[in-house]
């Protein structure tokens, strides 16, 4: 079917005017929504449909459409976002009384593949801790002025936990000072779904810690509760702890960055490349089903695959 006066090109350019001025859409999101519904209105005339009659347009034409871009090898996430063009593209044809039911929101996203983020191997993990190493070996901040040791002394103490403890970096951020039990050497964790948990310190966490803590005080606001804080002595927040890992990961020479979540990830992988019990990490994790802790069995066992491929005399890949 035709597209009779330019109706598609119309209702497209009405639907993005309004995204721009009512939603404040950037003008790259107002460019790939364009590219993506115009590659929806050339599916559509292939099948003798007409995008600027959007009541014709029907569930079984969208689920094809996916279909389509998946033949001609489209990413997922690619996927996704083209019918999220649409289906905002249909919302706004429902509020102009064209449509009578958002056809695109029918349909389901493609499933994503899990990635899983980076975990370091045991070198990479000790070179980024060990970046922060004094003169002589000693461990603790290199010399420099008191704000920048103390600023170090910091972020420290917050890789290892995310390391030593396997704490999630919301966890990290969360905890107070009162959560920290040096005598006993556990910390007091508020997990996910609000459940309590106490992690254990390593060696080298508690020394981090007992510094960072001796340090506190100079930075902190007087009133100030968390453990670790931003450089104006409120509550540190997710984006300066990202800095903070790319920092050490920039100190310690590593070719690329990675994620506080890496710190945590690559805790699990090497407990299990070690031989830990599946049990024993769930709960130094805390996973409430043991199904979220077997995902980085398929990690380790990658690492494991490749050690071999490497190695062995027999591996073929030599």
């Amino acid at each position: 079917m035709p597209d009779a006066g330019g109706r598609t090109g119309l209702l497209i350019e009405a639907f993005l005017a309004w995204m721009t001025v009512q939603k404040g859409a950037s003008e790259a999101t107002r460019k790939a929504y364009a590219v993506d519904l115009a590659q929806l209105a050339e599916f559509l005339r292939g099948q003798e449909i007409d995008l600027g009659q959007p009541q014709t347009v029907t569930r079984r034409h969208m689920q094809a459409f996916l279909a389509w871009l998946f033949r001609k090898g489209e990413a997922k996430s690619s996927m996704a976002r083209k019918l999220a063009a649409a289906r905002s593209f249909f919302r706004f044809q429902m509020r102009g009384g064209k449509v009578a039911e958002n056809v695109a929101a029918q349909v389901r996203n493609p499933r994503q593949e899990k990635r899983h983020p980076r975990a370091l191997n045991v070198d990479e993990t000790f070179a980024l801790l060990d970046s922060a190493t004094g003169p002589g070996g000693k461990r603790g901040p290199v010399v420099g002025s008191a704000e920048e040791e103390r600023i170090l002394c910091r972020d420290l103490a917050l890789a290892e936990l995310l390391y030593g403890s396997g704490l999630r970096i919301s966890e990290a951020l969360s905890l107070d000072v009162d959560d920290v039990q040096l005598s006993s050497r556990v910390l007091r964790v508020m997990g996910k779904g609000s459940r309590e948990r106490l992690a254990p310190l390593s060696d080298t966490s508690f020394s981090c810690l007992k510094a960072w803590l001796e340090e506190r005080p100079l930075l902190a606001l007087p009133d100030e509760a968390a453990l670790f804080v931003g450089a104006r002595g409120a509550r540190l927040n997710r984006r300066e702890a990202a800095r903070i890992v790319e920092r050490l990961c920039r100190r310690a020479g590593l070719t690329f960055t990675v994620s506080p979540h890496s710190l945590r990830h690559s805790f699990a992988t090497h407990l299990l490349e070690a031989g830990a019990d599946m049990r024993s990490v769930q709960e130094l994790l805390g996973h409430q089903r043991l199904t979220t802790t077997q995902r980085y069995t398929q990690v380790s066992l990658e690492s494991l695959m490749q050690t071999y491929d490497q190695a062995h005399p027999r591996s073929g890949k030599r």
